[in-house]
């Protein structure tokens, strides 16, 4: 990896420290496949739970009670888990679709790596021509969605720390706009329209952040400028 993209990429370890969220605690894409998926995969663990307790009740008779007791507290369990999973994914829409901007993101860093990888091999056509310009609008980028997710928990957290804090709504689309390369056809020309379309939906959904975590004055909620 070239020194310029070291340091570039948005962990799971770093997602997990911005946003205080595991990625155990959450479903994604937010789809009914996606939570019809995970809700045969529970009651197929239950039901693999109920034939261990057939298979104990026989081998143990006498200790049939506690360990229907035992096996009906982790069946409840699982659901309960699932359940939970199902509610905060949906309650925290706009952290998962950052959180779904920050892989498109990883996915275009990788892309660059791999054009590098290439072209160090002799590959000269794969070559980025305007490789500062790209990795500046991936810094500009990588800034909003770290700002996006700090935003997102303390807005989790703290509903009215909005009012003292309206910085956290700015992001760089303005500046990425100005790094837009007319030649789309291009590799660079790509890679960084793709970048302005994280950029745009970075922005749209701190708006959203914003809208739905407004202090209310009087009945009136206010608004402040993105």
């Amino acid at each position: 990896m070239q020194p310029d993209l070291v340091g570039l990429e948005i962990s799971w370890g770093e997602i997990k420290r911005l946003t205080g969220m595991k990625s155990k605690q959450i479903y994604r894409p937010l789809r009914l496949k996606t939570f019809t998926r995970e809700g045969v995969k529970t009651l197929i663990a239950s039901g693999l739970v109920l034939l261990n307790y057939l298979i104990l009740a026989i081998i143990f008779p006498s200790y049939r009670p506690l360990l229907a007791i035992i096996h009906g507290v982790v069946v409840l369990g699982l659901g309960v888990e699932d359940c939970y999973k199902i509610v905060w994914s949906l309650k925290h829409r706009n952290l998962i679709r950052i959180i779904d901007d920050v892989d498109r993101y990883n996915a275009i860093l990788k892309a660059i790596d791999l054009n590098d990888e290439l072209e160090a091999i002799g590959n000269t056509q794969v070559k980025l021509n305007q490789r500062e310009q790209v990795i500046t609008a991936m810094q500009l980028i990588r800034e909003d969605l770290i700002r996006a997710m700090k935003t997102e928990r303390i807005l989790r957290k703290n509903r009215k720390f909005l009012a003292k804090h309206e910085d956290l709504f700015i992001t760089n689309l303005t500046a990425l706009t100005g790094l837009q390369i007319s030649d789309r056809s291009s590799v660079q020309g790509r890679l960084l329209h793709e970048a302005l379309q994280i950029a745009t939906h970075v922005q749209a959904e701190l708006k959203q952040l914003q809208d739905q975590h407004s202090p209310e004055d009087d009945g009136d909620n206010k608004s402040f400028s993105s």
